[in-house]
């Protein structure tokens, strides 16, 4: 079966995309921010689940976790969940780690989380604080950004799938108690893209269904505007 990377897979989300990932068969690297993060993560008790850390709200974060799954060898897929709400570390956890963790650990498949706020995002990098020094952009900023990042790379990357998902707005820790969306279905997109079932193709998801993002998704121009600044930023081209 494959060996999957789920970021962000200590709680919500991130952890029902890999519990499921495990009860599929699969090898799975399950990321949490830090070991005392992953205390009380019961799917580590599987033979098949393997803890990596790594602080995605720093470069060297990044790095550090990139080289523990590459200890553990080839993954043929990633599910980018990790995610902030809010505050300086918006740009680095939600855009910034999935792009230099895609360039830095070859996968077949990529799963990017987006939102359905990623329509109210502004198509702009003027003024982008990528370090995270300073707050510079929105949740719906970073959600439709990596929506682009999704896009350019299945366009510069032949043979990767990529693709974005809306999973909803769920009741997870981000997502709060009384959200209205069904926490099952808010990762079973994810799975399934990463297991590759019907998803030799890139797109933009919500449920299983592929819908149509914001206009500037499109936008060839826009996506290399966005792989040039993140290669800046991290001293890492994603271009072959």
């Amino acid at each position: 079966m494959a060996r999957i990377l789920v970021t962000g897979a200590a709680v919500g989300l991130g952890l029902g995309a890999a519990t499921e990932l495990v009860e599929h068969g699969h090898e799975v690297l399950v990321h949490a921010r830090s070991l005392a993060r992953a205390d009380e993560v019961r799917l580590l008790d599987e033979p098949s689940a393997h803890l990596v850390t790594g602080d995605l709200a720093t470069l060297d974060g990044v790095q550090e976790l990139a080289e523990q799954v590459a200890a553990a060898g080839p993954v043929d897929a990633i599910i980018h969940n990790a995610g902030v709400l809010d505050g300086a570390a918006v740009l680095p956890v939600n855009v910034v780690a999935p792009y230099l963790l895609s360039t830095l650990v070859p996968a077949r498949r990529l799963v990017f989380l987006s939102s359905s706020m990623h329509r109210g995002g502004t198509a702009t990098l003027d003024g982008l604080d990528w370090s995270g020094s300073t707050r510079t952009a929105s949740y719906s900023d970073s959600k439709l950004l990596v929506t682009v990042l999704a896009a350019a790379i299945a366009r510069v990357r032949p043979g990767v799938f990529s693709n974005a998902v809306d999973p909803g707005w769920v009741p997870t820790r981000m997502g709060g108690p009384n959200a209205p969306d069904d926490l099952e279905l808010g990762h079973r997109t994810q799975v399934a893209l990463a297991e590759g079932r019907g998803a030799d193709t890139s797109g933009y998801w919500h449920h299983q269904r592929r819908e149509e993002p914001h206009r500037a998704v499109r936008d060839e121009a826009f996506q290399d505007e966005l792989l040039l600044a993140l290669a800046e930023h991290t001293g890492v081209s994603l271009l072959p």
